[in-house]
């Protein structure tokens, strides 16, 4: 079997190429060249038309040795120095460890498995890792240690695949709610209840609410990341992949919709929610959501994934490539913790000890 390789290499002095976030452009840290995505296309497009094929595909080894991999991955030579390179099933876009030639794997974005758009990188590895600095920053029980000695063990820009749903939601919700009102009527002190029945029903839209389609991307890590600035999106194009990896989906839009389902759901209670005011208690009493969908659009995002080890330990951050926003799991300093409660647990008893005894 052959895969259908694609590199984009530089024009000038054909060494690979990287899309480089900041200037949106192709970018060779060889010669210092730079292309336009649309240069870049056009060049690759003349190529293809005088060759009338794609370029060479990189055979893989022999039955025999692709025999002995584990099930669900792939062997291809890199076309650059011919080091034998080896992927799991939904890599879709990557890097040669040995001379760094950028190697995008058609065949993981043809038909069904061909993004609709891609959002591109806009912050580079070095911002990624100055993000992660920062990040540590103002946590009140993170060890010392942790901070100072602490090392990037591995980064990674990925091009992490997403469904985004457009879709409306019909929410209906009926409140009870309360207000008091005390007054004195001579020697009586009158307190009077209010009990109110409360109906709202509303509609709200929703566009492109996404959702990751990678089973080996932590969902809660890629929710928090989010918001996405849509206003960067592109159509999709190979050209934006080059020194980034990529996958593709392995979970489809019909297996990710319910998280999409429950997202708008919530926003629309909440919508609802936020509308009941006036009253000095309310409860819900019943709620009922229905949501419409259009069909999902399959989109690439940009995310820095970061691995940290310490004591042992292995710590996972992710950094929306976009914006900055980070999220990540920490260690706890346990000591620092408990001086942080008995710090105020001194005060408030001594507080409580002064009224006790007066």
């Amino acid at each position: 079997m052959e895969l259908d390789i694609k590199n984009y290499k530089c024009p000038s002095c054909s060494a690979p190429l990287r899309y480089d976030g900041p200037t949106e452009k192709l970018v060779c840290d060889f010669c210092d060249s730079s292309y336009t995505i649309e240069e870049i296309k056009a060049i690759y497009a003349e190529q293809y038309h005088e060759e009338d094929q794609p370029q060479p595909s990189a055979p893989t080894e022999d039955a025999g040795y692709n025999e002995q991999l584990p099930a669900g991955m792939k062997v291809f030579n890199c076309t650059s120095c011919g080091a034998q390179l080896v992927v799991d099933e939904t890599t879709a876009a990557s890097a040669c460890p040995y001379c760094g030639n950028a190697t995008v794997l058609m065949d993981q974005l043809d038909g069904s498995f061909k993004p609709d758009y891609v959002v591109p990188f806009k912050l580079t590895k070095q911002q990624a890792e100055e993000t992660l600095k920062q990040f540590y920053n103002g946590k009140k029980f993170l060890p010392r240690a942790f901070a100072n000695n602490n090392h990037i063990s591995e980064i990674k820009g990925v091009y992490v695949p997403f469904w985004l749903y457009d879709g409306q939601a019909e929410g209906d919700m009926t409140f009870n709610a309360e207000n008091t009102r005390q007054y004195k009527e001579g020697d009586y002190r009158i307190i009077e209840h209010s009990h109110f029945r409360v109906h709202r029903r509303g509609t709200l839209d929703f566009e492109r609410v996404p959702v990751d389609a990678s089973s080996k991307m932590p969902d809660a890590h890629m929710d928090a990341i989010e918001p996405f600035d849509y206003s960067t999106i592109k159509p999709f194009s190979s050209a934006y992949l080059p020194g980034f990896l990529a996958e593709k989906y392995d979970e489809d839009d019909r297996k990710c919709v319910d998280r999409a389902r429950m997202r708008m759901e919530n926003s629309t209670l909440s919508e609802i929610r936020s509308t009941v005011t006036g009253y000095e208690s309310v409860s819900t009493a019943g709620q009922h959501v229905e949501v419409r969908f259009n069909p999902a659009k399959y989109a690439l995002l940009p995310v820095w994934m970061l691995h940290t080890k310490w004591n042992n330990q292995d710590f996972l951050f992710a950094m929306n490539g976009q914006t900055g926003k980070m999220v990540g799991d920490l260690p706890v300093d346990k000591g620092k913790m408990v001086a942080w409660f008995a710090g105020i647990a001194v005060p408030l008893m001594a507080i409580l000890g002064f009224f006790l005894l007066r």
